[in-house]
């Protein structure tokens, strides 16, 4: 089995895609078994909405699209609160070539992004790496981060970010 991150020498270096599809779970329950005060303090600003109690399906072709100064298209998909109380904001977004969606930059929360189309690299604090479709890359909290379309071909990705940003003000 392959495992993510084959060139990389940090504390995640023998995640598989499995590893990592297992972990989502328990990352969600830790905000149920976590003291109040402890999630207080970890997250001190709502996110947008509650998600949706019930299942449902969000069709590619009828999510908004968000255009940017650099030619990115950004489609939100949800963005809120679980019934568990974890703040989790999910989107996809097309990067042209040679494109980056913003700067390399840091924040509290963490993300991960999955790599449908084309080729990006992830650029960390301490490296570069070049990432493909079924790729993974981990942004975790409060390290410097930032993606780049190194292909030919427009690149197609999703983030998921767990977490929330202390209010601002």
């Amino acid at each position: 089995m392959e495992r993510l991150g084959s060139e990389y020498d940090g504390p995640m270096k023998n995640l598989s895609r499995r590893d990592l599809c297992s972990a989502l779970p328990a990352l969600a329950l830790l905000g149920a078994v976590l003291p109040e005060d402890t999630l207080a303090s970890a997250q001190t600003a709502p996110a947008t909405s509650t998600l949706p109690t019930e299942s449902r399906v969000y069709s590619f072709d009828k999510l908004p699209v968000n255009r940017s100064a650099n030619g990115a298209a950004t489609r939100p998909i949800f963005h809120g609160v679980t019934p568990t109380g974890e703040s989790i904001e999910l989107h996809e977004t097309t990067l042209m070539p040679g494109q980056m969606p913003h700067p390399p930059h840091k924040h509290l929360h963490t993300e991960l992004m999955l790599i449908r189309e084309g080729t990006l690299e992830f650029i960390t604090g301490v490296k570069s790496e070049q990432v493909g479709p079924g790729g993974v890359c981990y942004a975790a909290s409060n390290t410097m981060h930032g993606l780049k379309n190194v292909g030919s071909a427009p690149a197609n990705y999703f983030v998921i970010a767990i977490g929330i940003e202390p209010a601002h003000g």
